[in-house]
């Protein structure tokens, strides 16, 4: 359902995610929509710094 739930964040990572959904909530799009949004750029993040 959620995809690769193996990833993890440190403290300061979930702070910075939480920050941008909070951002993108701002602008006006929903609370669902931001999380899926960040969480992909997390996911693309991580896959990215594993693949170096």
């Amino acid at each position: 359902m959620f995809g690769d739930s193996s990833i993890s964040l440190t403290h300061e990572e979930q702070q910075e995610a939480a920050e941008r959904i909070h951002a993108l909530m701002a602008e006006g799009i929903s609370s669902g929509e931001a999380i899926q949004i960040v969480a992909e750029q997390i996911r693309q993040s991580k896959s990215a710094d594993k693949s170096q």
